[in-house]
């Protein structure tokens, strides 16, 4: 198992690896070039899975133009043992999430909001939402921790998103927290 300085861990999707995070901004900052006047949301969502003799977190960072396509990749973490407790999980998740989101500095979301603000009058749009893989529903086990995860998320600035709403962290990052 590869251990990183936490900043450094690489991110990747189909088709590249080792991706730094400056090279994941610009595929972001590239994307929404294509089409300046569209309604965008960047999704930044963490997931994660028990293992026999550790716990893998895979963060997902989205962008899309609703409607029309998006652009992603992923992030894996490994911790090298079972996180079993509910509480601590959804918590290390939402810091792996909370992370992301805090390397989307001021200075970098304007940079992105700066693409779309020529076309606001015609309707563009730029939306940052955090995805946390939680519920409200009453047989939801993290159902008591809604409160708490969504003011982590709001006091970033962040729209925060539920399930069923929070598709990057409980389908897109979900997908790869199983592969092993």
């Amino acid at each position: 198992m590869r251990q990183y300085p936490i900043h450094n861990i690489p991110f990747q999707n189909l088709q590249e690896k080792n991706m730094s995070f400056e090279e994941v901004f610009d595929h972001i900052v590239e994307f929404m070039k294509l089409h300046p006047s569209g309604n965008y949301r960047l999704m930044v969502g963490t997931d994660s899975q028990v293992h026999k003799k550790h716990t893998v977190f895979i963060t997902g960072i989205v962008i899309q133009q609703v409607g029309n396509g998006v652009w992603a990749c992923i992030r894996k973490v490994t911790i090298p043992r079972r996180m079993t407790q509910l509480h601590e999980r959804i918590s290390h998740e939402l810091s792996l999430t909370e992370e992301i989101v805090s390397m989307f500095t001021e200075e970098r979301k304007n940079q992105l909001i700066d693409i779309v603000l020529p076309a606001v009058y015609q309707g563009a749009t730029f939306i940052m939402e955090g995805h946390i893989d939680i519920g409200i529903g009453k047989r939801n086990k993290t159902s008591e921790f809604v409160k708490e995860m969504v003011a982590r998320m709001e006091s970033m600035g962040v729209e925060p998103k539920i399930k069923p709403n929070a598709f990057v962290a409980s389908s897109y990052a979900n997908r790869y927290t199983k592969l092993e």
